[in-house]
């Protein structure tokens, strides 16, 4: 890899480790470039980014972000997980460690904080934005469809009774 390339690649992780709300390190212990491809496919329908990256480039784009605590976890072949959100990227990983007996999760940090394998696991398992969304709209069209099933009721009862 050329020096221009290397600067690339450090300038583009290093506005990922700014800009990322979550960004969680993963072991990847001889996974093969098809299953790295397929992985990478998975993350991105999940809502997230998967990034695969020399230790050596991502503690020196680490340097001045939020995310700099996660220099201690870059060691052996790792890869990143990164999401703008603070959830998208959990539940990637989390289904991707389930998944695979070579896919092992090391940590992770979220707003700036260190956050370890049970921290990652438990944000996953939250609900999405999406969800959330879904959830509160069926939770506000409820009492409307009542309403509207009661004043149809007593407007059949009224037109009986005439």
């Amino acid at each position: 890899m050329k020096r221009e390339e290397k600067q690339q690649v450090i300038s583009e992780m290093k506005d990922v480790f700014s800009k990322s709300g979550l960004v969680v390190v993963a072991l990847n212990n001889g996974i093969s470039m098809a299953d790295t491809t397929e992985l990478r496919r998975n993350v991105r329908n999940d809502g997230a980014n998967y990034r695969v990256v020399k230790n050596r480039l991502a503690k020196l784009a680490l340097a001045g972000t939020p995310c700099e605590a996660l220099a201690d976890l870059l060691v052996g072949p790792t890869a990143l997980a990164y999401s703008e959100d603070e959830i998208s990227a959990a539940k990637a990983v989390c289904k991707l460690a389930k998944a695979s007996d070579k896919f092992e999760i090391a940590g992770g940090v979220m707003n700036g904080k260190l956050i370890d394998v049970q921290t990652v696991q438990s944000i996953a398992s939250l609900p999405s934005l999406d969800e959330l969304r879904g959830k509160l709209i069926g939770l506000l069209q409820a009492p409307g469809g009542q309403l509207a099933r009661v004043a149809k009721a007593y407007s059949e009862k009224e037109q009986a009774a005439a």
